[in-house]
Formats: C-alpha cells, structure tokens, sequence
C-alpha cells in the first residue's frame, strides 16, 4: 500500500512508491480535492487510492520532461478531467496549462501550491512548496533537492553539464533560503535511480535536516561540483527515449495480456534475434532453463536494466511462472516506454523448450578462492567501471553489465566465473554468456565476501 503521511493537519500525503525505478510519485487531498505531483505511467494506481480515498482529482504537476520513466500525466488528467500543468517554457506537443515561477494555484480551500524555478536536472524545472492555508508544510523537489544529493545534471548532454550543475547548487539554496526547516521534503528520484547524482537511504527529510546533511547545502560551489562531477557514472541507454516520449505526450498503456507462445514458437523467436526473458528468480534460471533464453528477475531492478541492455524495439517475449508475473512484468516495461511485448508464456523450462532445460553452477567468492589453487580461471567482473576502479579482484576482466551484449567477444577464452556486487548482474550476464555456448559459473554472492574468502582485492576501496 503507497505510504501515508499527513503534513498538516488535515492534509494527507500518498505516497506511491516504484522501487524498480528508484523513483516516487505523491498524491495529496484535504479529504475531498487532490493534486499528483510526477505520476507514473501505470495510473491505475493512483486511480484506485482516489476511489479508496474519495477524493476528486482536480490537478497534475510534473515537475520536469522525465528522462528516466514515461510520464503518466497526460492520461491521468484526460481520465479525470484534471488540469495538467508543466512549466511553460517546456516544448510538448498537446494542450496543458502552462505553469511559471512564483504561480500560485489554490486547490480545494487549504491548499495553495506555488511553482519554483529549480534547474539543474534540467533547466526548466520546477519545485512546488504546499501551503495550508498560509502555513508552509511540504515541497515536491522532483529531481532537485533529493535527501542528501541532488538529481544528476549530465543528462541533457556534456555541453550542458557544467552549467546544470551550478543551476543544481544555486536551485538548492533557493529552496533552503525561502522555506523553513519545517518543511517537509518531497523527492521524485533518489531512492536507487540512476538521476540521482548519489543515492541515500533516508526516508524523509525536511530542509532543516538537508541543511545540515547535504552537500549542495553544506559545500561551497566549487567543492560541490568537483565532487558531484567526479562521482558520476553511466546511465541507462534508454534515457534516450524518455524525454521525447514524454514531450510527445504517453497515451495511457495497454497491459492486456500479450499472445501466447509455444515452444516451437520461443525457438523460432531465439532463433531470429529476438529477446526471450525468462523473469524466475536467478536461482531458478540456473538450475534449469530454456537454452537461448535470457534472465532478467523480477525480483530485481528488472525494467532498469532491461531497458539498459536491450536494443531499442528488439521484438521481447516475457517467460513466466504465472500470467500474474508476466502482467507484472508488462506494468514495469511500460514505464518506461516498452508498451507491447510480441508474446508471452507460463509455465517452465519444461513447457518452454522441447529438449531438454540446460542449467549453469552457481557459486560464492569463498570457491572461486578455493578453485584458483587447481585450474585457470577468467574472472569477470560486471560492475559498473567506477565500481571496478574503486576495488575490484586482481586480474578481473572488467565489462559492465551493459557494454556486455555487444561485447561478449572482448570476454577471454576459458572458464568464466561472472560476479558483480550481490548476484543479479552476475545472472543477466551469465545468460547472456550461456546463450552464446560459454563455459561458466555464475558468482551469487556479496562483493564484500572476495575479501574476506582470502582473494586479493585491489583499489582505492580495497
């Protein structure tokens, strides 16, 4: 159930949480009118906490052209008659009302919500600082001000980065000067996704405590850009997407059930490039799968790192144990902008092949210790290059997790034992490598574990 909070008296916040993204929406009402500040594309969730709350939705805030998500915020102001207000200097392609700096809207008798100019993530955005009546009591900072780190500056292009980030440190004493340390805060980003510059595990704040804690607030300008620039990584290729998508402006997504596919049909889809995704956990795909097929689990951060990997409009067929897996899997792809896959199936390995499952070991950092003292072995490391550089395996090979599909000949000849921080990465990768006839065993098991196993772990974190 998305979380509750009640800022003033009377107000309530709903907040609606999409963990695979990093990412989260709010819902606000004084018990009769709402507002949503950033929903997502699946607004049927939002549209049930209406109806559950029994409160009428009368506004839709984004606080700026997403690049991580498909908005939700065209279909749910059309589904509820709601306006729809984006800042006025952002270029989109269908009717909404238009929003400026220092614009006040009155929602309902209580609340009053006003737009603040806050570029950095991107130069149009805004922040919304709610009133009670004349009382301050929260701010919706969308990818700005984050709990102890900002929304990343780098995504609009290297020209822009430098003046984004300065935006981004100016924008967050704007927000610290005009509002009072009582003022709860309200991120979109920074719970694990990749726009925010770093991540944190707060789960609320207000402007006091990040006045105390966070650098955009406690460094000068030029320490925080020099530490804020140097600790950015790559982000996920489909982006690229998002904010096209976003502009053109997302119709409502299509989550019926794709068709149905048999064997002959997954091996024919294999066979001609396609991406068959088999969404069991890694433990599960190891022990036994369909040969050619590929994992990515729903029980991690599947749409992320699908999106990441895959080839812009590859043809995806979703492998499940249940429908309910694979409909899950649907509402997390059309997030971010894969609407429809060419297919789907239930079932197993047994159900998804007609020969026989194929399967690869598994193992933890204490064997690949032990396996080092008898045999050759390449060890390949899928962390990000900033991870590897930081403390990595002596003589790890490293290629991240998304260069791999395309890369997977830059991978030595011989026995492949593939590890990453904690298992998930290790399994993308080693179905990859296993669908290209690979020998290899997939490391599930915590980084801080190569260390402590007795293998020699170098760099700066060592």
């Amino acid at each position: 159930m998305p979380h509750r909070a009640q800022p003033g008296a009377g107000l309530t916040v709903r907040t609606i949480e999409t963990p695979s993204l990093g990412d989260r929406s709010y819902l606000v009402h004084d018990g009769e009118v709402a507002f949503v500040v950033d929903p997502q594309r699946d607004v049927d969730r939002i549209l049930g906490i209406l109806e559950t709350d029994g409160v009428r939705l009368t506004h839709v805030f984004e606080t700026h052209i997403h690049n991580d998500y498909v908005t939700g915020g065209l279909a749910l102001a059309r589904a509820t008659g709601a306006a729809y207000l984006i800042n006025a200097d952002d270029k989109v392609s269908f009717e909404r009302t238009p929003i400026h700096e220092g614009d006040i809207v009155g929602i309902g008798g209580r609340m009053r919500v006003r737009a603040i100019h806050t570029p950095g993530h991107t130069f149009t955005h805004m922040s919304y600082a709610l009133t009670d009546v004349d009382e301050p009591v929260a701010v919706f900072t969308g990818g700005s001000l984050l709990y102890g780190a900002t929304g990343r500056p780098d995504l609009l292009g290297p020209d822009h980065t430098d003046t984004l980030v300065r935006h981004q440190h100016a924008s967050a004493h704007k927000l610290a000067e005009t509002l009072p340390d009582e003022t709860e805060v309200y991120p979109t980003h920074g719970f694990g996704s990749f726009c925010s510059a770093t991540q944190s595990e707060a789960p609320e704040s207000t402007i006091g405590h990040e006045k105390r804690a966070n650098p955009a607030l406690t460094q000068s300008e030029e320490e925080y850009v020099r530490d804020l620039l140097a600790g950015l990584g790559a982000w996920p290729a489909y982006y690229v997407h998002m904010a096209p998508a976003n502009s053109a402006g997302p119709s409502a997504p299509d989550l019926r059930l794709p068709e149905k596919a048999d064997a002959v049909e997954l091996r024919r889809r294999i066979e001609a490039g396609e991406w068959v995704v088999d969404l069991r956990t890694r433990t599960a795909f190891a022990a036994g799968h369909a040969p050619g097929t590929l994992n990515f689990g729903l029980d991690g951060a599947f749409s992320t790192y699908l999106g990441w990997l895959i080839d812009w409009g590859t043809p995806l067929t979703l492998l499940g144990e249940t429908a309910a897996q694979v409909a899950e899997a649907q509402r997390e792809l059309v997030r971010i902008g894969i609407d429809r896959p060419a297919a789907h199936a239930t079932g197993g390995p047994e159900q998804w092949s007609s020969g026989v499952p194929v399967s690869f070991p598994t193992a933890t950092f204490a064997d690949l210790e032990q396996v080092r003292h008898h045999r050759e072995v390449v060890i390949l490391d899928v962390r990000r290059t900033e991870e590897y550089a930081s403390a990595r395996i002596r003589d790890a090979v490293n290629v991240p997790i998304h260069e791999l599909p395309r890369r997977i000949a830059d991978v030595p000849p011989g026995e492949v034992w593939v590890h990453c921080a904690a298992g998930y990465r290790a399994s993308i990768a080693a179905s990859f490598l296993d669908a290209a006839g690979r020998s290899l065993v997939a490391v599930d098991d915590q980084f801080e574990n190569a260390a402590k196993a007795g293998l020699d772990v170098v760099g700066p974190e060592s």
